[in-house]
């Protein structure tokens, strides 16, 4: 799950911002510890702020407290989750991962207190930052490994094709929508057709370039689909959903194929992918008008971090 570059990448990114948070801790902790009045390090005049806390003529009358809380909130802990991320066995630097992510809520938890008992300061909304950095990259990092566990092999599907009447159409950016097309086209024993489009629509960057259509509805141009509708009774066009509608390529799809739609006496399917536990209505009355047909059948599949799951049963 870490053998990808954008894994590693993540991976030691978070390993920097736990050594670092965890190194600071440690050195600013034991510095309260060892030198409690706070005069050396220059810590005396915040001492007054920590009044204001609860128990603070018992906990607070000088940094000792503090120095051990530190210590032990953001110094080991963090440093724990360090060297989880650098043990070899991927299951124990997942649990670091994990640690990681939690550690920067820590760190913004500690930090918000900070905002309540100082004045504001650079170096607590720094810090705050460097939580929130810390969070970011851990939770990136753990929807990553999550995905990695994704497995797709064309080789599972031996029934495609069996049925010469029924084909199935899909555009997929990440794989997802794949697994979900060749797992109907096999149930049924379907063609199967994948349309590709002449945008670059990988990586993070094409992510982010597909949100732009998404978000102006527009269609993508797609390459040439040599496919012969004459030959088939019924068809399940699968499409991911991007910002609430089918996606560009698959719009562009359904402009192409609506003058002659209902020619051939074809019976419409559709199978929506996304990432939210419900069922849409929308893009299903957007493929219906594009191409002038009504569907006859809808599926709803959900995937979250590399796991698929139907949402609703495959009827009307």
């Amino acid at each position: 799950m870490f053998e990808s570059k954008k894994n590693k990448v993540l991976k030691n990114i978070l390993i920097f911002w736990c050594l670092f948070i965890g190194i600071c801790a440690l050195f600013g902790g034991f510095a309260m510890v060892l030198e409690p009045s706070g005069k050396t390090f220059g810590f005396i005049d915040l001492l007054p702020y920590f009044q204001k806390l609860p128990f603070a003529d018992v906990l607070f009358q000088n940094f000792t407290f503090s120095g051990i809380a530190l210590i032990i909130v953001n110094g080991t802990s963090n440093m724990t989750a360090s060297l989880l991320l650098l043990n070899k066995n991927d299951v124990i630097r997942k649990k670091g991962v994990l640690l990681g992510m939690i550690f920067g809520i820590t760190l913004m938890l500690w930090i918000t207190i900070q905002f309540i008992i100082f004045p504001l300061n650079f170096m607590s909304t720094i810090y705050f930052i460097f939580g929130f950095l810390q969070f970011i990259t851990g939770l990136l990092c753990l929807i990553r490994c999550k995905q990695a566990t994704f497995m797709f092999n064309i080789n599972d599907y031996n029934n495609i094709g069996s049925d010469s009447s029924k084909a199935v159409i899909y555009f997929s950016r990440t794989g997802y929508t794949r697994k979900v097309a060749y797992e109907i086209a096999n149930k049924i024993g379907a063609d199967i057709y994948e349309i590709k489009t002449k945008e670059k629509i990988s990586g993070d960057l094409g992510f982010w370039w597909s949100g732009r259509f998404g978000m102006h509805k527009w269609p993508m141009e797609m390459e040439e689909l040599n496919i012969d509708f004459t030959k088939y009774r019924e068809i399940t066009i699968c499409t991911p959903i991007w910002v609430f509608a089918i996606s560009a390529p698959i719009r562009m799809f359904c402009k192409k194929v609506g003058e002659y739609g209902n020619n051939y006496n074809i019976k419409w399917n559709y199978c929506l992918v996304h990432y939210m536990n419900v069922e849409f209505i929308k893009p299903t009355e957007e493929m219906d008008f594009l191409m002038n047909v009504k569907h006859d059948k809808v599926l709803n599949y959900c995937c979250h971090f590399g796991k698929i799951k139907k949402v609703d049963k495959y009827d009307n």
